[in-house]
């Protein structure tokens, strides 16, 4: 008997976040070939993104568009989802690991009774059995996991699954649009958001993450770091330290307290390397650090490190890279 898997599609700025896809390999990968697949897209003005998953999902994508539904609220996303999960009956939910999906989940579990798994940074197959593996401890360890029984909720963290590819041939979503009917009482309203970055990548799904800590000694410090990330097309990230000390915003905080971030490249530049900090980017697939200190922690974690002053080596690299770079486009 085939089995329904729903993904949560996460829509940010009007824009699809690239973890929906990394969710829809992971159900691909955990789902038997005649299980199928279904999407629930929310927000406001979301026909392009609906256009953009229908070349990916063959199956069911559920729309709801309203503009209660622009800005993420916990209470009316969870009303409207679980009204929907009724219906559909999901053997297995699948949303990402970030703010709004660590959110939705325990909330999708509990409704449902489900076992909840989360932050899964790679799922395999053995023995007809779904494996999924997650990090423990700051990454110093990590452990698999497996569902015994029952509904399942599964999030996956950003930039470790590889996103699913498009398939227009053989896609064939069939698009439900459902109305939206607003729920009788509210406990919150959001009113308004207000951005205190104005990055043009955001941090969690950014390729490249150019960070910097109490090094950097003032808020202009992260002027360098800003230009660097630029011209890589990354995004700009903070250690705990250096938010506290008031040279940035703690939405750029990455760490246990903060965001957690898996890039290609991640550039530490003045940052000590605290436990508390590498627990939020220990999983960076090549990690840069550029330190005066050459005992500072960070360097036993690192690929590659750079032992000098960050305001004489970050305006360096962003002019090798921006040479490399011009080069690359015109040879």
């Amino acid at each position: 008997m085939s089995k329904s898997y729903v993904i949560i599609a996460e829509v940010r700025d009007g824009k699809l976040r690239q973890v929906t896809l990394e969710a829809l390999e992971s159900v691909r990968i955990a789902k038997e070939d005649d299980d199928l697949i279904s999407v629930i897209v929310l927000g406001h003005q979301i026909s392009p993104i609906v256009e953009q998953l229908s070349q990916y999902v063959s199956g069911q994508i559920h729309v709801i568009d309203h503009v209660d539904l622009e800005t993420y609220n916990s209470e009316i996303y969870f009303t409207v989802i679980k009204g929907l999960l009724d219906n559909l009956n999901p053997h297995a939910v699948f949303l990402g690991h970030s703010a709004s999906g660590r959110d939705l989940a325990p909330m999708i579990a509990a409704y449902l009774n489900a076992g909840q798994i989360s932050d899964v940074i790679a799922i395999e197959k053995a023995n007809a059995e779904v494996i999924y593996t997650r990090p423990l401890y700051a990454g110093k360890a990590f452990e698999q996991k497996k569902f015994t029984d029952g509904p399942q909720v599964v999030t996956i963290r950003p930039n470790n699954i590889t996103a699913a590819n498009a398939d227009t041939a053989s896609s064939q979503a069939e698009i439900i649009t459902i109305y939206y009917s607003p729920p009788p009482s509210l406990r919150s309203i959001v009113k308004d958001v207000i951005r205190k970055t104005s990055g043009k990548v955001d941090l969690t799904e950014a390729k490249i993450v150019v960070s910097g800590g109490r090094g950097v000694k003032n808020s202009d410090g992260f002027k360098p770091l800003q230009e660097l990330a630029e011209v890589l097309n990354g995004a700009v990230g903070a250690s705990r330290a250096a938010c506290d000390a008031g040279y940035c915003d703690y939405a750029l905080q990455i760490g246990q307290t903060g965001k957690v971030v898996t890039p290609e490249i991640y550039i530490a530049c003045g940052i000590s390397g605290a436990i508390q900090h590498v627990a939020g980017m220990s999983q960076s697939r090549i990690i840069i650090a550029i330190n005066k200190d050459p005992e500072a922690p960070i360097f036993k974690i690192a690929d590659y490190g750079i032992v000098g002053d960050l305001f004489i080596v970050v305006p360096l690299l962003t002019e090798e890279f921006k040479k490399a770079l011009a080069y690359t486009n015109n040879p």
